[in-house]
């Protein structure tokens, strides 16, 4: 019988096998699954990633399909109606956050014609990749130069819950890193 190799990080559980196939390294440019991640990522701090996937749905429907226009205009009832929500990680600050950052994310739209253009610029608009393939998940970095100045530039424009580490895995996330693991079946090209 023929195994799939994946990256140690991806076990055995069947959300974070379909994450790990399907997204996890591969290039997004699309402002809604943009708005999704920096949202999830913000929630992550302190938690465990599959915490948050088993979440996911229920996530997207409280924040109103990740339509941020609408989120940007929660109110006090709102953040308390999602305090109540048991389905979705009850933190308010966090909760607080992401009505912050919708509408800070619109203010990066006008300004840069979408937030994909804004966040790619920090890769120079390509797929970084180490070189040689990391062979650990400890191989691995937890920020970069690149996830440092994207963090120094979002909380500028007033942003929350976007240190580094959170800025790295959302790069990681939406395709601007790639950390697939040596042996790894979504690793590509000669380096793997």
């Amino acid at each position: 019988m023929h195994t799939v190799k994946r990256c140690d990080w991806a076990g055995s559980d069947p959300a974070y096998l379909s994450y790990h196939d399907n997204e996890w390294g591969i290039p997004v440019h699309d402002d809604r699954r943009h708005f999704e991640m920096l949202t999830l990522e913000g929630f992550q701090a302190g938690l465990s990633w599959l915490t948050i996937l088993k979440r996911r749905e229920n996530f997207r429907t409280a924040f109103a399909l990740w339509r941020w226009e609408r989120v940007a205009c929660f109110t006090q009832e709102d953040i308390d109606r999602l305090m109540q929500d048991a389905s979705i990680i009850r933190n308010r600050l966090k909760i607080t956050a992401t009505v912050n950052n919708a509408k800070r994310f619109m203010e990066v739209q006008a300004e840069f014609g979408s937030f994909d253009r804004y966040l790619w610029q920090f890769t120079g608009n390509k797929t970084l990749r180490k070189r040689p393939r990391p062979r650990s998940m400890q191989e691995l970095p937890t920020h970069s130069p690149e996830s440092d100045a994207l963090s120094r530039d979002l909380k500028k424009r007033g942003f929350s819950f976007v240190g580094t580490t959170i800025c790295y895995s959302l790069m990681q996330a939406i395709g601007m890193v790639d950390d697939h693991l040596a042996g790894c079946f979504r690793c590509m090209g000669s380096t793997c």
